[in-house]
Parts: structure tokens; sequence; C-alpha cells
């Protein structure tokens, strides 16, 4: 097997599950599902709150200046 990767091969795991039986699309609906239900509803830290509003006085700052 050579070292170097063409782009078949990165394909190739993404194929296999089409192989294996596995329905990609019934896959990702129940991926999403299950972060809708419990990442999606998660409140924002506060920490993370506190750089967004750093960001938007940095943009708005931004725009006064230019």
């Amino acid at each position: 097997m050579s070292q170097t990767s063409t782009k078949s091969d990165t394909a190739a795991p993404l194929r296999s599950l089409g192989g294996l039986g596995i329905d990609t699309r019934h896959l990702g609906q129940t991926l999403r599902t299950l972060y809708e239900g419990s990442v999606d509803r998660q409140p924002i830290p506060d920490s993370q709150v506190d750089l967004l509003l750093r960001l938007r006085q940095k943009e708005r700052d931004r725009r006064r200046a230019g």
C-alpha cells in the first residue's frame, strides 16, 4: 500500500457505510434529534456570553472608527 492518499482512498470509509447496510440519512436524522434534544437546549455558559458581548463591542467600535 502506498503512502500517498488519493481521493478514492479518503472516500472509501463513506462508501463502506452503505455496504454495511447503514442508512446514513436515518443515522443523520437520529443524531440531529439527539443533539436538538440535549446540547441545543442547554443555556450558553456565562463565560461564553461574556466573550460574545466583548466581540459585539469590538465590532461596534470598529464600525465607529471606520
